[in-house]
């Protein structure tokens, strides 16, 4: 494995740790600023806005700079808003610590999918964007469990102090590890902007958002699903969370590995699959070993999606990618915004803690449907665009006139 993605994939595991531990953290956090639950919850809905919003923004704002320099700075950034939020004496400052820290996430993932993708040789293109990917995986088995227990016990600011420790780890390493890389061609904001006029990026962007969105739509909701459903211990809910986080890493793995095949039958497969084991879950949850087992299983498939779709989108990007790689990673917490409304509707609606597993089937049904048209049109590209390589092959001479083979 490079060193580089080692660099990337620790800094993906201090960004994804300081993502989720507050979780753990909210009762803590709101009895010693003084507020309340539901407004210490806010501080997670913060960080994922200021993820959707700080995505293209800073990438686009790092446009003209070396992707390496960029790395570093995201990362100093990061250090930034995470040593705001260990020191804030008020809920206000915490919540700007958050969104400060938040604004680097998604260009980090986005700038190093790039990164990771250009260190290896081209067909391994997606296992190098799971093995960074890993790093935020092995966050949710070992670095949100840490933090919540290291917060517990010595009072949450230390769990910031924690991370800011670990964000100087992956800037140091990022700085150490990580080679320069020559820019494209249309390297700068204008080349980037300009692959938002094909439409297939916007496809690829509208399967992750569905796609994942699916798995939020369910995961919000498994504490109440696995207490109230299937009968697990308030205590239990950890141990599952982390079985859940080892599904997570399996799946990303076999992602990466799927995608380096073929990219588009991976979608198909994993998206199907996703559909298929979220509708199967609103009946194994109702027991103990089923719901457990499928959690697991969740897991593994929910993850596997995330190495396939990183790659589609840096593959209609090609050229200037890291906007459009970027902005993937606002659409994964679009979707996580979105799965999550949607399941909690179907909750205040009455439908059960159940309801929130079909509400994302159905919406992996949809990004399976966006990726079967995404397929079509690269069929049909393929198609118009043979019978013109043919007429221009070896030995044949070119029909410039000829009404079959006008360019596209």
């Amino acid at each position: 494995m490079p060193l580089a993605l080692l660099a990337l994939a620790l800094g993906a595991f201090g960004i994804g740790t300081t993502e989720f531990v507050i979780v753990g953290l909210l009762p803590e956090v709101a009895r010693d600023l003084s507020v309340p639950i539901p407004s210490a919850g806010m501080l997670v809905t913060g960080y994922a806005l200021g993820v959707v919003v700080g995505a293209p923004l800073m990438t686009a704002a790092g446009s003209r700079l070396p992707r390496k320099t960029m790395l570093t700075l995201l990362m100093g950034v990061f250090i930034a808003g995470n040593l705001l939020c260990a020191l804030a004496p008020t809920y206000e400052l915490l919540m700007a610590g958050r969104l400060v820290a938040a604004l680097t996430h998604g260009a980090f993932f986005g700038i190093g999918s790039v990164v990771a993708a250009n260190v290896v040789a081209p067909d391994k293109k997606a296992s190098a964007i799971a093995l960074m990917f890993i790093g935020l995986t092995v966050a949710n088995v070992l670095g949100v469990p840490l933090g919540t227990v290291l917060g517990q016990h010595f009072g949450w600011r230390s769990t910031f102090w924690a991370v800011t420790a670990l964000g100087i780890v992956g800037m140091t390493a990022v700085a150490a590890l990580v080679p320069p890389q020559p820019k494209e061609a249309d390297a700068g904001l204008r080349g980037e902007l300009a692959v938002f006029r094909r439409p297939q990026v916007w496809l690829a962007l509208a399967m992750t958002t569905l796609g994942f969105g699916g798995v939020f739509a369910s995961f919000t909701y498994i504490a109440p699903m696995m207490t109230e459903v299937a009968g697990f211990s308030a205590g239990a809910v950890a141990w599952l969370l982390v079985l859940f986080g080892l599904g997570l890493c399996v799946g990303n793995v076999l992602g990466g590995k799927a995608a380096d095949r073929a990219v588009m039958p991976s979608l198909y497969v994993i998206l199907g699959a996703l559909a298929v084991v979220l509708l199967v879950f609103t009946y194994t949850a109702r027991a103990p070993l089923p719901a457990a087992l499928t959690l697991f299983v969740f897991g593994v498939v929910g993850f596997a999606t995330v190495p396939p779709l990183q790659t589609r989108v840096m593959q209609q990007a090609e050229g200037a990618p890291a906007l459009a790689s970027a902005a993937n990673i606002a659409a994964f917490n679009l979707g996580n915004a979105v799965g999550a409304w949607l399941g909690g509707l179907t909750v205040e609606h009455g439908l059960g803690y159940t309801a929130p597993n079909w509400t994302g089937a159905l919406l992996a049904a949809a990004g399976l449907a966006v990726a079967v048209l995404s397929g079509l049109l690269d069929r049909r590209t393929r198609r118009r665009a043979a019978p013109r390589s043919e007429a221009t092959a070896p030995g044949r001479p070119e029909q410039p006139d000829a009404a079959p083979y006008a360019p596209v």
